[in-house]
């Protein structure tokens, strides 16, 4: 689960991504968890839900860059980009309204952008956080 975000520009609606895995960490008691992980260039915390082991990543690049840090992590672990689960801000959904996904276009977001390249797929699930237009 890659929370997409600019690292360093907490509390702003852009980095909403990786707000929402720091309440996940939280939720699944990993919050403490969380380490740098040179290999990827991302801060990296591990979690079991529901039976599932779960990688959460919070990229340490700019938003056009994060795709490097998630295809990096997609490697270590060894998952492909069915395995991946995106959570970025939405401009086009409404302030704190979401979404699933299923793979398809970046709709013009340059982190998942970033990822699609990366990855080389489109395949990624992705939680679409509405963050509204200004």
């Amino acid at each position: 689960v890659a929370g997409l975000g600019n690292y360093g520009l907490w509390g702003t609606r852009h980095s909403v991504g990786m707000a929402v895995l720091d309440r996940l960490a939280r939720q699944l008691a990993v919050a403490e968890g969380w380490r740098a992980d040179r290999r990827c260039c991302a801060d990296v915390a591990l979690a079991t839900a529901h039976g599932l082991e779960l990688v959460l990543l919070k990229p340490r690049r700019f938003m056009n860059l994060n795709g490097l840090s998630v295809a990096s992590a997609a490697e270590i672990y060894n998952l492909g980009p069915e395995d991946i689960y995106l959570v970025h801000d939405d401009l086009d959904k409404a302030l704190g309204k979401v979404a699933i996904k299923l793979g398809g276009s970046a709709r013009g977001h340059n982190g998942v952008q970033s990822c699609i390249s990366a990855l080389r797929s489109s395949e990624m699930t992705r939680l679409r956080v509405g963050i509204g237009r200004p």
